[in-house]
């Protein structure tokens, strides 16, 4: 008891009513960060860094009440913000109230306690803006959190048991951290609390939670489907997207682009080979055709880490010149933007390589991309193997749609905009959608007109986009097996073995987010149609492409009422 009431100490919270706030938008941040302060701390908000997760039933019941007045507010016409926040704010209150009165994740996940004690410490021992002061003064709190996370757990109801497994891997190896790695960690720095009370009741209280989990929750956990069904995917695809789409016209869509695109794919591919070798007979299947265009592809490769980074950073170059030269849209000023080669302490990662975007509010917004490695140690085929998978006409499509005017470019831009609201709760089908789309847009402008093969990259990727959302909902609707997925992906779609073997596990995490890529690209090329049509001769690309990365993450259908003012002003 004495140890329960000395961590509610340290993390007293006051829970009170909503505010009486006059701009939601306004009012909800604040409420949000107080409910998700590790959340908005990822995103950039250092002011959160003092605060941790609660989930105990009374700051639970009060979200959910905080949500329910403020879509009150929203639906009854009396909240006050701009009106396309709002809309951005009503899906994410939706959302919200989605999660914790329907799914509850409190009453029926270990993995979610399980997370969050296990990210505790690591979120602030591994950051470098903190000094050891401030260190000293977080670890308190932080060991305190996950001693309240592991009591909160008592509410534990049932649990599927994969979310048991996982959960109680999570909770033995933040055990194993604590015992071991933690005091090591903590041997330079002045003790601001007294360390070893608070781990020796975090340890015991994260124990109790594993030994309940062991005993109580695992013997007791159902195998649940990780398949939606028809009417729950109808259900989350019109929340998603917010729109009437059902699945049924999403799948139409998408195997009509697939259809399309395969087409494309064999003139493609045709074309270059005949050019390429006129005396050679061609094969009339599509997938050989293709694979024969992509060997090629794949033989203009780099040699190694250092040709590889050159390349890149001669590209990037390039293509900032291209967006200038063709007044494609503004750049902004300051780059941000450094190229590295992943460093082989990053394991696996390092094979593939990955971007650190800066988070949106981030005071030092410094982007890195990270491009994959291989050591030159290893034998010289394989090297040869591995960077022909990281070809040159491949990456100077991805520059597009990663660097410029793709990922980085637009955060860069959206990140200044005064609308946070639309930063914290982006769009989803804008981010990827607007990344697909770009890719076209600087195609047809004439970026890489001289090379069929990069164009080839492109439309491989637009198929792999359209295939994505269509498998996403055969799956979930219609029952498809992974032996499903792989054969219509590999011999319709024409994605590559790596990528379909791949999907299974997406499309059971995430199967609204992979929609995202296609339907957001098909939503910017109609606009992008659109517009031309309406406008005429008046058409201003540049002014297009500005307006969009300026407005940020939005419903793309807002689109159509931003561009009409715009031009009526």
């Amino acid at each position: 008891m004495k140890l329960h009431l000395l961590c509610a100490a340290i993390l007293i919270t006051v829970v009170s009513s909503p505010s009486k706030a006059q701009n939601l938008p306004q009012e909800y941040i604040r409420e949000w960060k107080s409910f998700y302060p590790s959340s908005a701390l990822a995103r950039g908000i250092r002011s959160s860094l003092p605060f941790y997760e609660q989930r105990h039933a009374n700051k639970i019941e009060w979200w959910i009440k905080f949500n329910k007045e403020s879509l009150s507010k929203i639906e009854g016409g009396n909240a006050i913000g701009d009106k396309i926040d709002l809309r951005l704010l009503k899906v994410q209150i939706q959302r919200e109230l989605d999660t914790w009165e329907k799914e509850q994740p409190h009453k029926h996940s270990l993995v979610m306690y399980a997370s969050l004690i296990s990210r505790a410490l690591p979120s602030i021992m591994n950051v470098d803006y903190l000094t050891r002061r401030q260190k000293n003064n977080e670890i308190c709190v932080r060991l305190a959190a996950m001693m309240e996370l592991a009591m909160d757990a008592d509410v534990l109801e049932s649990v599927d048991k994969n979310d048991a497994n996982r959960g109680i891997r999570m909770l033995e190896s933040t055990l194993t951290y604590l015992k071991n790695e933690f005091p090591k960690e903590i041997e330079d720095l002045y003790p601001s609390c007294n360390y070893s009370f608070f781990a020796n009741g975090a340890m015991s209280q994260i124990q109790e939670l594993l030994d309940r989990a062991k005993d109580e929750l695992l013997p007791k956990a159902t195998e649940s489907s990780p398949l939606l069904g028809r009417d729950e995917y109808a259900r989350q695809l019109a929340l998603y997207t917010d729109s009437d789409l059902t699945p049924e016209r999403l799948a139409e869509i998408a195997l009509e682009e697939i259809n399309l695109v395969r087409g494309l794919i064999g003139d493609v591919s045709r074309s270059y080979l005949k050019s390429t070798y006129p005396n050679k007979e061609l094969p009339s299947d599509i997938g050989e055709l293709t694979q024969l265009a992509l060997t090629d592809m794949e033989k203009d490769a780099p040699i190694n880490a250092q040709d590889y980074l050159k390349f890149w950073q001669d590209l990037k170059v390039a293509a900032v010149d291209f967006i200038k030269e063709h007044k494609i849209a503004t750049l902004p000023k300051n780059e941000t933007l450094q190229i590295k080669t992943a460093p082989e302490s990053a394991g696996a990662a390092a094979r593939i390589g990955w971007v650190a975007s800066a988070p949106p509010f981030d005071p030092n917004p410094m982007t890195t991309l990270y491009l994959p490695s291989i050591p030159e140690t290893l034998p010289k085929q394989e090297q040869i193997d591995f960077w022909r998978s990281f070809n040159k006409p491949f990456n100077r499509m991805i520059v597009i749609h990663e660097l410029y005017p793709g990922h980085y470019m637009q955060l860069k831009i959206s990140r200044e905009t005064p609308h946070h609201i639309r930063l914290l709760f982006p769009y989803g089908t804008y981010i990827e959608g607007w990344t697909t789309f770009i890719e076209r847009v600087l195609l047809d402008e004439g970026w890489e007109n001289d090379n069929p093969l990069t164009f080839l990259a492109h439309l491989r990727k637009r198929i792999e986009n359209a295939n994505r959302a269509y498998t996403s909902v055969q799956v979930h609707t219609n029952g498809w097996t992974q032996d499903q997925v792989m054969k219509f992906s590999m011999e319709t779609s024409l994605v590559a073995p790596q990528f379909a073997k791949s999907l299974w596990g997406r499309i059971m995490r995430s199967p609204m987010q992979l929609t995202s890529y296609f339907l957001g690209g098909a939503q910017f090329t109609k606009l992008l149609a659109d517009e031309k049509e309406r406008l005429g001769d008046k058409f201003d690309l540049q002014l297009f492409m500005d307006t969009i990365m300026i407005a940020g993450p939005i419903p793309i259908d807002e689109f159509y009422g931003i561009f009409k003012e715009a031009v009526a002003k």
